[in-house]
């Protein structure tokens, strides 16, 4: 099984801290299994939590143990670090554990000196200081998450979420990582910052939303060429009411809808088929690979064929 060890430093943000251990606990295999082992460690008997004391069940010796290490932020991230945090990092590191921060857990990565010469993120208010403090890591504030592989960073601490399931969807892929996402209650795909690898998958009309229907039909019918005139003609209503409602029922337009729709089309046959892309693009209701190609790279933040080589499963056909 794979295990996460989630490490507590003195005065962690309680939620940095927390939301890795929720949603990775939430991951289940197929079967019902749980997909990872979460451990608290800490590197001294007892730690504040800002709002509480923690006393960590692990110590540093269990990072050695861990598949994957996630670094939550502390309330005063320019505090040198604990006698042999940096070192037991360094050494998991050089083991090929993947390591990922938090927040502003970015300057415990960046002190270990392992984000040196790599791109990194945090969140937007401590970008300047991060990049000020440490000049060899490559800030960037404008992204949810980033991920150099072996290392991620994580912008403010929302974006925990998104690079939790980032990760599980790699070590598992996008079915186990949607179930997280539904248990979580969190939102598959967001607008803004940096495209994401996880599912697209659009959230539910609200409640007695009368959008539901049309929504359902759009989803039904995303492969066929359909323009604004033949989706208002469907819902019984003129384009510009239907643009309207639209709006303000789901906050989208019916066509940018339609065309996520295509693209989670689009993601599903990258994931499971050995389908080329050209008629990837006609299946998922595209006009051309080419406009496929730029629509894809658009929302999803990269090439199908990279999508493919990060996210198709072994059973694909």
């Amino acid at each position: 099984m794979h295990t996460v060890a989630v490490l507590a430093l003195d005065q962690v943000i309680p939620f940095d801290l927390s939301a890795p251990i929720d949603t990775f606990s939430r991951a289940r295999l197929p079967d019902g299994r749980d997909a990872y082992r979460v451990r608290v460690c800490a590197a001294e008997e007892e730690v504040g939590a800002i709002s509480f004391r923690l006393r960590a069940p692990y110590g540093l010796e269990a990072l050695a143990e861990a598949d994957t290490i996630i670094l939550p932020g502390v309330a005063e991230p320019s505090v040198p670090l604990p006698p042999g945090v940096a070192e037991a990092l360094r050494a998991a590191a050089a083991n090929g554990t993947r390591i990922a921060s938090v927040c502003v857990g970015a300057f415990i990565f960046a002190a270990t000196g392992l984000l040196d010469g790599l791109r990194a993120t945090t969140h937007w208010i401590a970008a300047p200081y991060l990049a000020d403090m440490y000049p060899a890591v490559t800030v960037d504030p404008n992204v949810l998450y980033v991920d150099n592989g072996q290392f991620l960073t994580s912008a403010g601490s929302a974006a925990a979420l998104d690079m939790c399931l980032h990760m599980i969807r790699k070590d598992y892929g996008s079915a186990v990582a949607a179930d997280a996402a539904r248990l979580s209650v969190m939102p598959l795909e967001r607008e803004g910052g940096q495209a994401q690898f996880i599912i697209h998958a659009q959230p539910p009309a609200p409640a007695g939303a009368t959008m539901e229907p049309l929504l359902r039909w759009l989803e039904e019918n995303a492969e066929h060429e359909l323009t604004l005139d033949d989706i208002a003609a469907q819902a019984g209503t003129s384009a510009r009411t239907l643009n309207r409602r639209f709006r303000e029922q789901t906050g989208t337009t019916p066509l940018q809808w339609l065309h996520r729709a295509r693209v989670r089309r689009a993601q599903h046959l990258l994931e499971t088929t050995t389908h080329p892309v050209e008629r990837i693009a006609a299946q998922a209701g595209f006009g051309s690979p080419t406009a496929f190609r730029d629509r894809f790279k658009r929302v999803v933040g990269t090439s199908p064929q990279a999508y493919r080589r990060a996210f198709q499963g072994a059973t694909a056909d």
